[in-house]
């Protein structure tokens, strides 16, 4: 679902604008000037991000301030090394680097899925960078998402006396 949000160009605009603006987040009359787009056209697009996980929003006084939740990138990772282990172990590296991919297209910049690539973005002053005093915001969600992931992906992923595997003999955890 978090993918057919994104398909839509001015929600995956949106999201980008979220991710870039973490942790901060940003008002809903914000994300729309920011995209020339029409206010209630936002809240449109902003309320089909949150139902798909996303996003989440918190009102402060008479605004809404959405933030971007990060935890989805980091569970797509996990549930895609899990998954490729569990079907075909020597796909995971192509795997994970179709999935990196494919998040670097869908986010601000890469999945935000590695906190060792979240410690060196907090040394660099690029557009990709991360502010070292919100790097433990990012290190939480990576790890939160990586541990929803792994307890997801052993819950879809376990075995079954009466389902059929493509390859009995693959373990998931090996």
């Amino acid at each position: 679902m978090a993918l057919a949000a994104l398909a839509q160009p001015t929600r995956l605009d949106a999201f980008r604008l979220l991710v870039k603006n973490e942790p901060e987040g940003l008002a809903a009359g914000d994300i729309a000037k920011a995209l020339s787009v029409p206010q209630n056209t936002i809240s449109s697009h902003l309320a089909i991000l949150s139902r798909a996980g996303l996003m989440a929003a918190k009102r402060f006084g008479r605004s809404i301030v959405y933030r971007a939740e990060l935890e989805v990138a980091a569970f797509g990772l996990v549930v895609t090394i899990l998954a490729g282990i569990r079907f075909q172990r020597s796909a995971v590296p192509w795997l994970v680097g179709l999935y990196i991919t494919a998040a670097y297209w869908f986010t601000a910049s890469t999945s935000f899925a590695n906190p060792a690539v979240a410690i060196a973005r907090s040394f660099t002053n690029t557009f990709s960078g991360i502010r070292p005093i919100d790097l433990p915001g990012f290190i939480v969600a990576e790890l939160c998402g990586a541990v929803i992931g792994l307890l997801a992906t052993t819950w879809l992923l376990r075995s079954s006396p009466d389902a059929t595997s493509l390859n009995p003999e693959t373990k998931l955890w090996a």
